[in-house]
């Protein structure tokens, strides 16, 4: 029982944190707009930034599943960045954001299989 209370508050935990990675992709293409007039930056911000709220608003199993593919994607976006410029902010950054918000959604897609 201990367990499943762990993998429940976990989820819990990631529930609130789909929004939240939302924001901060969204906020973080608004950003690379202002300061750098990149359009790219913005398109990709805004439509992750949807991509992931929408996500959000789903049950669980689809919830983290989008949210997961969302996160893994950009995971790749920022790594293939980040070796291009060898910057850190905001490739590098965004990078191990993605990787630590895509492992936390794979594991709680997959731990709620078991649950149910």
């Amino acid at each position: 029982m201990e367990g499943q209370m762990d993998t429940l508050s976990l989820m819990n935990v990631a529930t609130w944190l789909v929004p939240v990675y939302a924001a901060l992709v969204t906020i973080g293409g608004i950003i690379g707009y202002t300061q750098s007039k990149s359009k790219i930056s913005l398109i990709a911000g805004l439509g992750s930034g949807a991509a992931l709220a929408i996500a959000a608003l789903q049950p669980p199993v689809m919830r983290f599943a989008l949210a997961a593919l969302i996160a893994a994607l950009l995971l790749v976006v920022f790594v293939v960045r980040f070796f291009k410029t060898r910057a850190f902010m905001p490739a590098g950054l965004m990078a191990i954001l993605s990787g630590a918000a895509s492992t936390l959604f794979i594991l709680c897609f997959f731990a709620n299989q078991t649950i149910r």
